[in-house]
């Protein structure tokens, strides 16, 4: 059982930046892949970004590439999201999510969830 605590979210103007971060504790494996989605006020959870915690391999969605960059530490058993060039669009709760395998953008394949970090952009 995996579990996920993602912190970093908040308020900030369009333009601006964020760093979320989920840390993962429980089995764990290497072989993992951890992924962040989010879902805005009546629509659909989407896909952001995925990683692959041995290979590093990463995906992302269209809408932020350039802007959006997904990481991990591996001591730390922790995958961090830096959100530069923010906006209004971008506001939605953020999860993180782990599947056992390579990055996906499918949400059905990720088996772990965490609560979400709401974050806000103003406009």
């Amino acid at each position: 059982q995996v579990q996920l605590v993602e912190s970093g979210g908040g308020l900030v103007q369009a333009g601006g930046s964020l760093r979320l971060s989920c840390a993962a504790s429980g089995g764990f494996y290497s072989t993992y892949s951890m992924g962040w989605f989010r879902q805005a006020p009546g629509k659909e959870r989407e896909f952001v970004a995925a990683i692959n915690w041995s290979s590093g391999s990463t995906k992302y969605a269209d809408s932020v590439k350039g802007r959006f960059t997904i990481s991990r530490d591996n001591a730390k058993v922790t995958v961090y999201l830096q959100m530069n060039s923010l906006k209004a669009e971008d506001t939605a709760v953020y999860s993180c999510a782990v599947t056992a395998g390579p990055v996906t953008t499918m949400r059905g394949t990720y088996a772990y969830w965490g609560q979400g970090t709401q974050v806000t952009v103003s406009s």
